[in-house]
């Protein structure tokens, strides 16, 4: 049987039992980390009130009153952080307490942290590259500029917004495709948006005016952010808390790593094949990847027990069958709050996720910036082609590399420090991470033209630079999401998608001033301004390290432990 997840009640208002369950906050116990696979957008509880998700029982069903598996309020978030009353806990276990709140059996074969390891791997497989392939549809399009820019008559940073405006998207996506994951389960959301995405790079080949080919670029990757929602939670549904570590390593790589591949390709499509081609090669490797897609089971606990609870009432009679996502729903107001409402707030009322999200957004931004500057550099001081810069990404994929061998074995150390763990036990990899970014941009602008002058070999030293900014980018980008879900157990869903909205519009900013800014400021000169902002930022999670819990022990939010 797994371990309890000490899922704890928290303050959102339900039914009669509003001033109770009004009064109760949650953090997550110190034993265990937050689980993924939870309802926290539309269930009243954020952590749980039970650990129905997880554990396995031999009559099928759990009471609210069990000492082991039933509700278990440990401590409240406001103030002092002092323990919940007991007598409030015995109210809020009124809410179910005539209930039988359905589990897996023992050794059940629906569970999917039951499935084999190889079913799990390719499920894992399936989600990763579906993650890389929308991903990698963003930065696809710098192929061909050129040609697009012919085409329909516009400058250079009105085409740039083909990449922008995805990005964009990425960023919007999310906000509506994780309620209605939570609420009609993944597949549903795997395979319907995906479809879409699919259909609307059709337009964009055959766009006859640039405000089509714009429109569509957005709709693409609003459509496509699916995989970038789903494939954290799918991981973390088939997967075990012990067991994941290398699974989330290929998932924190695939969003960094699916850009680079883009232009890799693109700029040989591009070059033999003309630009119309980008996007109908973006579209056969979308609709192959969907094909996969379309394998995928239902992996989300909560939907797979609410339809065994619908089975057991039809075959019984007996209605006290049930999951607490169904007596413990959320009203639509409250998930739009969640939703739309409360990730901004947090960003203005939170210094820690304000100060993450803004160093995570940086290092996405300088990745998107790097699809700009390359040409500069390598086209305009080396006199290479579109196919050929394509080919210097090849660096940033061999730093990717590397941080997948290192994410794992931070992950076996924060593993082997349970139970006494905190939030700050999340942030060696940006602390080991964090200096490669800004050394990766001093080696781009000071060994390129017009300071080492272009001959023989000399392309190396700004080709090399992609290496450390490769694994300096996903050690920092999966380290942050870490300390984030550790220290806002009972806001995760609000705090990644505010994460996510900042990320993404630093993205979609930096393609629409990088050339301009290097030719002005000359390639070493901008190279610089953005690896001083990079030095800055990384002082972030050493501040953090040092200073983190008490910064927490004063949110309204942060988990104290």
């Amino acid at each position: 049987m797994p371990e309890s997840l000490g899922y704890i009640p928290e303050k959102q208002p339900h039914n009669s039992d509003e001033s109770t369950l009004n009064a109760v906050t949650s953090i997550t116990s110190s034993q265990t980390g937050r689980d993924l696979g939870f309802p926290s957008l539309t269930q009243a509880v954020t952590l749980g009130s039970t650990n129905e998700y997880r554990t396995e029982t031999q009559a099928g069903y759990i009471r609210a009153s069990e000492l082991e598996n039933g509700i278990k309020p440990m401590a409240s978030i406001r103030g002092l952080h002092e323990p919940v009353n007991d007598n409030l806990a015995r109210q809020i276990t009124k809410v179910v307490e005539d209930k039988k709140i359905v589990t897996w059996r023992e050794n059940d074969p629906e569970n999917p942290w039951n499935w084999s390891t190889a079913r799990r791997w390719v499920y894992t497989a399936i989600a990763s590259i579906a993650v890389m392939q929308v991903a990698m549809s963003s930065a696809i399009v710098t192929g061909d500029f050129p040609d697009q820019m012919e085409e329909f008559g516009v400058s250079s940073t009105v085409i740039a917004l083909t990449v922008s405006l995805p990005v964009c998207g990425f960023g919007l996506g999310p906000l509506l495709w994780s309620p209605m994951s939570e609420l009609f389960g993944r597949r549903p959301l795997w395979i319907i948006p995906f479809l879409v995405y699919i259909i609307f790079n059709i337009p964009c080949a055959l766009a006859p005016n640039i405000g089509c080919l714009l429109a569509c670029r957005f709709l693409v990757g609003f459509f496509g952010s699916g995989p970038l929602t789903l494939a954290g939670g799918t991981i973390a549904d088939i997967w075990g808390p012990k067991e994941r570590g290398f699974a989330i390593a290929l998932f924190a790589a695939a969003p960094y790593g699916g850009p680079v591949i883009g232009p890799l390709i693109g700029g040989f499509i591009g070059k033999y094949a003309g630009w119309q081609w980008l996007y109908w090669v973006n579209m056969i490797a979308a609709f192959v990847t969907w094909c996969f897609i379309c394998i995928l089971p239902e992996t989300f606990a909560p939907t797979l027990l609410k339809k065994r609870a619908e089975a057991l009432r039809a075959e019984t009679g007996d209605d006290s069958y049930v999951t607490e996502q169904e007596v413990l729903s959320r009203p639509l107001k409250e998930i739009v709050i969640e939703t739309l409402i409360r990730p901004f707030q947090m960003l203005v009322e939170e210094p820690i996720l304000l100060l993450m999200s803004l160093y995570v957004s940086l290092v996405y931004g300088l990745l998107y910036a790097y699809f700009f500057a390359y040409p500069v550099v390598f086209g305009e001081g080396y006199g290479w082609d579109d196919a050929k810069i394509g080919l210097t990404f090849c660096s940033v994929l061999i730093g990717v590399a590397i941080a997948l061998c290192i994410t794992p074995l931070l992950e076996k150390r924060y593993q082997a420090k349970l139970p006494n763990v905190t939030p700050e036990d999340r942030l060696p990899g940006m602390l080991i991470g964090g200096p490669w970014v800004p050394i990766s941009l001093f080696i781009f602008g000071w060994t390129a033209p017009p300071y080492v002058t272009p001959h023989g070999a000399s392309w190396v030293g700004p080709c090399i630079s992609g290496i450390p900014f490769g694994v300096g980018m996903v050690l920092v980008y999966s380290s942050a999401n870490g300390y984030l879900i550790d220290a806002f157990p009972g806001y995760v869903a609000s705090a990644l998608a505010a994460k996510t909205v900042v990320r993404s519009g630093m993205g979609a900013a930096m393609p629409l001033f990088i050339p301009q800014m290097y030719h002005r400021l000359t390639n070493g000169g901008a190279a610089s301004l953005l690896g001083g902002l990079a030095i800055i930022m990384a002082m972030i999670p050493w501040a953090f390290s040092k200073w983190g819990r008490k910064i927490r022990m004063r949110s309204k939010r942060a988990a104290a432990n």
